[in-house]
């Protein structure tokens, strides 16, 4: 399986650099996976697609302010951190900018102190991975994730050109646990009052976390898709979010998966647990799916619209199949829909 059978032509015009002011005020693209059906209808008109009795699983990982501007204590020259995933013990998994002049036992600043002798917060590289990867030990005085936030910025993809200046925009409105690198983009359509019409309507509300990182946005460096490796991810579910996914597995409803990140999480559930009831859990994932692959939990897909060659292109076809999603996604260009992070959606049904 090729890479390149997963491109598609994209003007760069249809990638969305803001969001839109009104949360559900998105385009719609409605894919059948029988018969590869396409309908375009408004982000509201999700509601008509979902039943009484439906999970919809949101993944409710919260952004932080993960992107660190500072200087080499050494030179003065300008650094870039973007962390990943905490290790513990203040180290971070981070990539870094630039890279080539960022080894081991790079020191970092970000910030003043009161006393200008003493950076806020310092970094120093441990050790150097791949892909630009870093690991990297902090240190500062008080509670880092205050500091973090006071000299932190959020996270955006590099094709956004323009300054968010709303920080919640790029949060969803359901997001609650720390510790992501990136939003769940999928779920940044979403409303609290759309939400509840939709649970008055019948629809159960399930929630996993994936601390999103360089597992979802990591590019395929490698022509056979098969030798791609995807980067661990931390996920997790409590006892009554899962007793919800057994529930729709009893009764033989459908679970819809609010975005790529939602997904992976329950398909590495489904894998953990089989025909077993899903327990409380967590732990790490690297589940790469693919055309071929057999979903255990997913019925549902709701998403954006994603990368040429992306992971996240392979895992939506695998649950429509190739063809019809590149089908779909050159009518949505022939439409003009609005691409990737703060563009429209997809339903997958």
């Amino acid at each position: 399986m090729n890479v390149g059978d997963y491109d598609f032509e994209l003007p760069e015009a249809l990638i969305a650099q803001t969001p839109l002011a009104d949360r559900t005020a998105s385009r719609l693209l409605v894919l059948h996976k029988d018969g590869g059906q396409v309908e375009h209808r408004s982000f509201r008109d999700l509601a008509d697609y979902l039943v009484p009795g439906d999970t919809l699983v949101l993944n409710d990982t919260k952004v932080i302010p993960a992107r660190l501007f500072g200087r080499k204590a050494d030179t003065g020259a300008k650094a870039e951190l973007l962390l990943l995933k905490q290790l513990g013990d203040d180290r971070w998994e981070a990539l870094v900018r630039p890279g080539k002049k960022l080894h081991q036992g790079a020191v970092l600043h970000f910030g003043e102190s009161e006393d200008s002798m003493k950076p806020l917060l310092a970094a120093v590289v441990e050790e150097e991975g791949e892909m630009g990867a870093r690991t990297i030990r902090f240190q500062y005085e008080g509670i880092f994730n205050e500091i973090l936030d006071r000299l932190g910025e959020m996270p955006l993809p590099p094709y956004i050109k323009e300054r968010l200046n709303d920080r919640d925009r790029y949060q969803t409105v359901y997001a609650q646990n720390e510790g992501s690198a990136a939003a769940p983009t999928a779920g940044l359509h979403f409303t609290g009052d759309f939400l509840r019409e939709l649970e008055t309507r019948g629809v159960r509300v399930c929630r996993v976390t994936l601390h999103v990182g360089l597992g979802t946005f990591r590019p395929v460096s490698v022509d056979n898709v098969l030798e791609h490796k995807m980067h661990e991810e931390w996920y997790g579910i409590d006892a009554s979010n899962a007793e919800l996914l057994n529930r729709a597995r009893r009764e033989g409803t459908r679970i819809v998966a609010v975005g790529t990140t939602s997904a992976r999480t329950l398909e590495t559930l489904g894998q953990r647990y089989g025909d077993r009831p899903i327990e409380a859990s967590s732990g790490w994932t690297g589940i790469f799916i693919y055309p071929g692959y057999e979903f255990r939990l997913v019925s549902a897909l709701l998403t954006n619209f994603h990368l040429p060659k992306s992971t996240l292109v392979m895992l939506v076809s695998a649950l429509a199949g190739r063809e019809a999603v590149l089908s779909a996604y050159r009518e949505a260009v022939s439409a003009e829909y609005r691409f990737f992070s703060f563009g429209d959606a997809m339903f997958i049904t």
